[in-house]
């Protein structure tokens, strides 16, 4: 089953525009968009089920250099 989430992320100071770029480049991201408030940037996420998402999630967008913590909320319902 079809999971989506939404990737709350913070960065280090001045990292904002690096991590966003790297994550316009990994696989499996719907959006990724810069914004302003207690994050920095805001990803969507469409994979095949949760544990795919999972791994995502750990490998891909957490060792992302400047990224310092991250949010997922995983859609229920739309």
């Amino acid at each position: 089953m079809a999971t989506k989430a939404f990737i709350l992320i913070e960065t280090a100071v001045g990292k904002t525009r690096e991590v966003a770029d790297v994550l316009n480049s990994v696989g499996g991201m719907q959006s990724v968009n810069v914004v302003t408030g207690p994050y920095d940037v805001i990803a969507v996420i469409d994979t095949p089920d949760i544990n795919v998402m999972g791994s995502l999630v750990t490998e891909k967008i957490h060792t992302i250099s400047g990224v310092v913590r991250t949010v997922t909320c995983v859609a229920v319902g739309s």
